[in-house]
């Protein structure tokens, strides 16, 4: 799906905060216990600040701290210490969330079984639906567990791929549960 595909480009941006400290001669804004949302995207954390930009989501930069959770499609979740998010042309098109460790999960479609992942940091892209997991980065499906320097999980595809770097000895390991039941719906 491209961003110009992508239905969130053309809904609106909503935010709701405790409290908000704005300033316009330097053009910042601080805001305690927010939340922001925007299509099935919605980001909570106890503070967020943008600086240079004010109140502007066309395009700019936000940092959140602070129990940050942020749900995005396909009842999928992202909880850190801290994220920064990317936006352009008034859509988010970035999340950067890290934490010791930055979580993931996900609830699988057709299943009770529940994708979870940790690393610490991971990258949220909205348009193409991926979380890329990095820095001791670890995923189970439910049943199996793979570990690597870097994982990128589909969420709409419910796929994920394990990436090292050429000529590097980092390796790939997984660890698979025989004493599962295949025969469960996936």
């Amino acid at each position: 799906m491209s961003a110009a595909d992508n239905p969130a480009r053309h809904q609106n941006i909503t935010l709701d905060a405790a409290s908000s400290e704005v300033d316009y001669k330097k053009n910042t804004v601080e805001f305690k216990d927010i939340v922001i949302s925007q299509g099935d995207i919605k980001v909570e954390a106890h503070h967020a600040e943008a600086e240079a930009t004010g109140l502007n989501f066309k395009t700019g930069v936000w940092t959140f701290s602070g129990d940050v959770r942020i749900h995005v499609e396909k009842r999928g979740n992202l909880r850190s210490d801290q994220a920064v998010l990317d936006f352009k042309d008034s859509q988010i098109v970035k999340a950067t969330i890290t934490g010791k460790p930055a979580q993931f999960e996900q609830q699988r479609e057709a299943s009770d079984q529940i994708a979870r992942g940790h690393a610490g940091q991971i990258v949220y892209e909205p348009t193409e639906g991926v979380v890329r997991l990095s820095n001791d980065a670890w995923l189970s499906d439910g049943r199996n567990e793979i570990r690597g320097p870097l994982l990128v999980y589909n969420i709409r595809q419910q796929h994920v791929e394990a990436v090292t770097q050429p000529g590097n000895d980092d390796r790939v390991h997984i660890t698979i549960d025989p004493n599962q039941d295949e025969r469960k719906p996936k």
